[in-house]
């Protein structure tokens, strides 16, 4: 009877031992799954915070690109105008800075220009086929040479000629006149703010 009960003992042992371990697997998923649940959501809760702060409205939004330069450099005037409570709102003359932008962007992005060294530092042709921009050339040039001759140490001078203007720019580091070009002589002295600001205002003391 002992022998019969032993042999059923080893015959039940394979069959019960794969439900054990399924059981005891089960629990352990069950604890995981629990763990990983509370941990999930914990992230998720991390982050919706950091998404309600990046999302347009959230906490942290905070968008400044007004989607294009010359709008910024007006919106950026208007806002110094409309701030100060001195400003001639009867000399204003916004429109004449958006045309003085139009000549920047015609003579920065449309002008061919020509380079030829000239002793002591370089002669740049700039000239259009366009009319329009062949005059924003020579207002700009013109305005340039009226406002920065001297800075650097560097002699300037404007000569019209066909289609646009001739700078030439002469110094004592003529590498470096010749290095920056025409557009980065134009550039040379950080001016541009104060005169757009001028221009606003009725203030210029020149053209473009």
């Amino acid at each position: 009877m002992k022998r019969h009960l032993a042999i059923a003992a080893l015959i039940a042992a394979p069959v019960l031992a794969p439900a054990i371990s399924h059981a005891q697997t089960m629990d352990g998923h069950d604890m995981m799954s629990g763990d990983h649940a509370t941990m999930h959501g914990t992230d998720m809760a991390g982050h919706e915070a950091m998404m309600s702060d990046t999302q347009p409205g959230g906490a942290g939004d905070a968008i400044t690109e007004p989607g294009q330069s010359a709008f910024a450099a007006i919106q950026e005037i208007v806002a110094h105008l409309l701030a100060d409570p001195e400003t001639a709102w009867g000399r204003v003359d916004i429109e004449a800075l958006r045309q003085h932008l139009i000549d920047m962007d015609n003579v920065t992005l449309h002008a061919r220009v020509a380079e030829r060294d000239s002793p002591g530092g370089a002669r740049f042709e700039a000239t259009s086929d366009d009319p329009a921009v062949t005059a924003s050339i020579r207002a700009m040039v013109r305005a340039h040479v009226a406002t920065m001759n001297g800075v650097e140490g560097w002699t300037m001078s404007a000569e019209e000629i066909p289609g646009g203007s001739a700078l030439t720019v002469t110094g004592a580091d003529a590498q470096k006149i010749r290095a920056l070009g025409f557009i980065g002589v134009l550039t040379v002295g950080a001016h541009h703010q104060s005169h757009h600001l001028a221009i606003a205002t009725g203030d210029a003391m020149h053209g473009h």
